[in-house]
C-alpha cells in the first residue's frame, strides 16, 4: 500500500509541473555540475573502472552483472504490468524466479538461454506511457543527465529495488554501488563517440536514448543507443 501511494503521489506531482521536452531552465547549474561530474569520472569514477575490468576475471564479472539484472528484474516486471504490458511484466517474474533458483541467485542467466527476453524498464518509462513529458532537463551530481520526470522517479526505483529484496541499508547502498560500478565499466571507450560541445552532445543522446527506452526501440531516428555504444 505504501509503495503504491508512493507511485501515485510521484504521478501527481510530476503531471502538475513538468514541461515540454528539452526545455533547460537550469542550464547554468547544470553546465556546473556536469563540469564536476566530469571531473569526478576523471579522477575516481574511470580509473576504479577501468581497474575493476582489468583485475576482475570475465567469469566474475559476468555473474556480477546478470546477479545485479536479476534483482532489477522485481522492478521492470512491476513496471511492465503498469505500462499495462501483462504478458512482458509476468515474463520478468519468470526469469527473477527462474535465475534465483537454477541461476545461483542470479549468477547465471538461464532464463534467457530458456527464450525469456530481458526488458529493459523503469517508472520514468512508466510515466511517459501515462502521459507525463520529461520536464526540464536537469543534470544529477554523480549520476549525469536526467530530467525532472526520471529523476523523481529514482525514488520509487530505490523502493521497487533493491529495497523490495533487502532491509539491511549496508546491502542495498553495496548493490548500488556494485550497479554503478558495473554501468561506468560498461561505458569505457565512450569519450571517443563525443563530437561538439559536449554538454549539448549528453543531452541530446539523453532524450534520444530516453525515447528509444520509451517506445522499446520502435522509433524512426537513426541514432545510436547507449547499448550500442557499450558493443
Amino acid at each position: 500500500m505504501k509503495i503504491l501511494v508512493i507511485l501515485l503521489l510521484t504521478s501527481f506531482i510530476s503531471t502538475s509541473i513538468f514541461s515540454d521536452q528539452n526545455n533547460d531552465p537550469f542550464e547554468k547549474v547544470n553546465k556546473l555540475t556536469h563540469q564536476m561530474n566530469d571531473e569526478l569520472d576523471k579522477v575516481v569514477a574511470k580509473p576504479v573502472a577501468k581497474l575493476y575490468k582489468k583485475v576482475t576475471p570475465d567469469i566474475i564479472e559476468i555473474g556480477l552483472s546478470n546477479s545485479i539484472s536479476n534483482i532489477e528484474d522485481i522492478s521492470i516486471g512491476i513496471n511492465n504490468i503498469l505500462q499495462g504490458k501483462i504478458k512482458d511484466g509476468l515474463s520478468d517474474f519468470t526469469r527473477f524466479t527462474v535465475n534465483s533458483t537454477f541461476g545461483l541467485m542470479g549468477l547465471f542467466d538461464i532464463a534467457s538461454d530458456m527464450g525469456l527476453e530481458k526488458h529493459n524498464e523503469d517508472f520514468g518509462q512508466t510515466l511517459a506511457v501515462w502521459g507525463v513529458p520529461h520536464g526540464p532537463y536537469i543534470v544529477l551530481p554523480g549520476l549525469g543527465p536526467s530530467s525532472l520526470r526520471d529523476s523523481l522517479s529514482l525514488i520509487p526505483d530505490a523502493i521497487l529495488s533493491p529495497s523490495l529484496l533487502f532491509s539491511d541499508d549496508r546491502t542495498i547502498y553495496g548493490i548500488k554501488g556494485v550497479d554503478l560500478l558495473i554501468t561506468r565499466a560498461d561505458l569505457l571507450g565512450i569519450d571517443v563517440l563525443i563530437v561538439g560541445d559536449e554538454y549539448l552532445f549528453m543531452k541530446d543522446a539523453y532524450f534520444q536514448n530516453r525515447e528509444y527506452d520509451i517506445k522499446d526501440g520502435l522509433v524512426e531516428d537513426d541514432f545510436d543507443t547507449f547499448d550500442d555504444w557499450e558493443e
